[in-house]
């Protein structure tokens, strides 16, 4: 299966794309969104990743329209989280037997 090559953490995105599109410090971000000035930046710098529920505040933040719908913010997470893991060595795991019926 062929993946995006290195997807753009969704942090980087928030701080390259979404705040300077809305004229917005740091600071003035994480209070409009109800966290912390640091949560904010760990996840502009990628030290932790968009969970549901702040996926839920970046849609309702700015509104769908032009934040995005959480669905898309936890979709570029997956993909991020993904590759990321693809990066490393496969699992080493036991196939499952071609047929798994009984």
């Amino acid at each position: 299966m062929s993946r995006m090559f290195n997807p753009p953490h969704p942090g980087a995105t928030l701080r390259e794309d979404i705040l300077p599109a809305l004229g917005l410090t740091v600071t003035d971000a994480a209070r409009q969104l109800g966290i912390s000035r640091t949560a904010l930046s760990r996840l502009l710098t990628g030290h932790v990743g968009i969970c549901p529920a702040m996926a839920r505040r970046i849609e309702v933040w700015p509104g769908p329209e032009r934040g995005g719908r959480a669905e898309i913010w936890l979709g570029m997470q997956v993909d991020y989280d993904l590759w990321m893991a693809e990066q490393g060595p496969a699992p080493l795991v036991e196939r499952a037997p071609e047929s798994l019926a009984a």
